[in-house]
């Protein structure tokens, strides 16, 4: 689907509503891979940190595709970084796609509101200024992107769980700084 979506792409520019019309019903899974593929690069994963929280609000609230503001939405954006991204994606995901294949259908059809929440509370995540502290979550939002796009409800599950314990993580670590601020304060 990524690859087609590159061979049909304008030459010199496309926008992100034409990559969601190109897309049909699957257009939530895809946005969201290719903003968590941006969301691994350092320096790049708060810009898509904060593109990821728009169609993960729209799956919590329902709706069958991604909308962008019509600002975002309309921006042309160069092919070429279309055509970059998908030369380094598509190779890993044909071989992903040897193990992902459609399977457990009632899971993937029943948690769309849940992949929202999780994806919105992982992009919340990638504004953390730690180095590479952006990775886990934008692998673990690209996972849950993946089981949506092929449909793998095992993939979805394990995805999910993934998640849950990088939140943990994550909520841990802002525990653990908070104490640790209290602690450093009381000397002062």
């Amino acid at each position: 689907m990524l690859q087609r979506l590159h061979d049909e792409a304008p030459k010199d520019r496309f926008t992100l509503g034409w990559v969601m019309g190109s897309l049909g019903r699957r257009s939530f899974g895809l946005i969201i891979l290719l903003l968590a593929v941006v969301a691994i690069a350092p320096g790049l994963s708060i810009v898509a940190g904060l593109l990821l929280v728009i169609p993960a609000f729209e799956m919590i609230i329902g709706h069958t595709g991604p909308a962008f503001p019509a600002r975002i939405a309309a921006r042309p954006l160069p092919t070429r970084h279309l055509a970059a991204l998908v030369q380094r994606a598509v190779p890993v995901l044909r071989y992903l796609e040897t193990m992902i294949h459609p399977r457990w259908l009632a899971a993937v059809d029943a948690s769309k509101r849940l992949d929202g929440v999780v994806v919105m509370l992982l992009s919340a995540t990638l504004f953390v200024p730690i180095p590479l502290s952006n990775v886990v979550p934008a692998l673990v939002i690209a996972l849950i992107a993946l089981a949506n796009l092929e449909e793998d409800g095992v993939l979805l599950v394990l995805a999910l769980l993934a998640g849950a314990i990088a939140l943990t993580l994550a909520a841990a670590a802002a525990w653990a700084t908070l104490v640790g601020a209290e602690w450093v304060s009381r000397f002062w």
